[in-house]
């Protein structure tokens, strides 16, 4: 499970998807434990490595305030599911944050609501804080139904959900026009999305403690542009692909992270 909630705290993710090895894995969380030396604040950082290199990344991350994130899990606990991999698994690895839902899965892979539904729940009962993708295809977004497809997909997964006091809920909010692409919406566009998201889960999730729910940005995030994303208040964060597999573009992103945090303890 992580640490309680900072409330400010900026979020910065790093999905490594199938881009690189163990021995490269090991390396980039080395380095990535370089990168936040010697700073006066810090974003909260999850590193997102395959399944392969959890075990040997945690090796690394242990004892730091990087936290070890997995990229994916099953919908049971245990059973004949030859290839999969549980929550209870992945606690035992070290991990404590999930990614579900990407949209390289659901187009690849054929998932479906109600399995990402299956997995948010699997994920909550392993205490695994979860990071929800949401977003809308080019086809969607010319049509302007990219507000309906997002609310489509927050309702089909977390309608009934409890979150209990220690959940934690991450939205990424993530075109799939833009993922990979070079193609990022104007920040205005991802304010407004974020508004909407946060309206959404206060209806699906009446209860919840909105303290508890991060509304973070992904899509061809790097480091020349990640500073825009994070100095909104509202963007609490970034879930980084491609450029996170690169450590002088994971270093800037995390610098753009500190900066703003510095400023606004600045501000206090």
């Amino acid at each position: 499970m992580a640490n309680g909630f900072v409330l400010n705290m900026k979020v910065i993710i790093a999905n490594w998807k199938m881009n690189v090895g163990v021995r490269e894995s090991v390396a980039l969380a080395r380095g990535t434990l370089l990168a936040l030396r010697g700073r006066r604040t810090l974003p909260e950082v999850i590193i997102c490595p395959s399944f392969i290199a959890l075990s040997e990344v945690h090796k690394v991350v242990a004892r730091s305030s990087v936290k070890l994130g997995a990229q994916n899990l099953f919908w049971e606990d245990h059973g004949a599911y030859t290839g999969e991999i549980s929550g209870r698994m992945l606690t035992e690895l070290g991990v404590s944050h999930v990614i579900i839902g990407h949209s390289e899965r659901r187009e690849y892979l054929g998932e479906t609501d109600e399995m990402i539904r299956n997995k948010v729940a699997q994920a909550l009962e392993n205490q695994l804080d979860v990071i929800l993708c949401v977003g809308e295809t080019a086809v969607e977004r010319k049509s302007g139904a990219q507000r309906e497809r997002v609310r489509t997909q927050l309702v089909h997964v977390l309608d009934g959900v409890h979150l209990k006091s220690h959940d934690r809920l991450m939205i990424a909010y993530e075109p799939v026009w833009a993922i990979g692409t070079g193609e990022i919406p104007e920040v205005a566009e991802i304010l407004a999305m974020n508004e909407f998201i946060r309206s959404i889960l206060s209806d699906v999730l009446p209860n919840m403690n909105a303290n508890k729910i991060r509304v973070l940005y992904g899509g061809s995030v790097e480091g020349n542009n990640a500073y825009s994303f994070l100095r909104e208040q509202t963007i609490d964060g970034l879930l980084v692909g491609g450029a996170s597999v690169k450590l002088n573009q994971l270093k800037e992103i995390i610098d753009a992270a500190s900066e703003v945090l510095d400023a606004q303890q600045t501000k206090v």
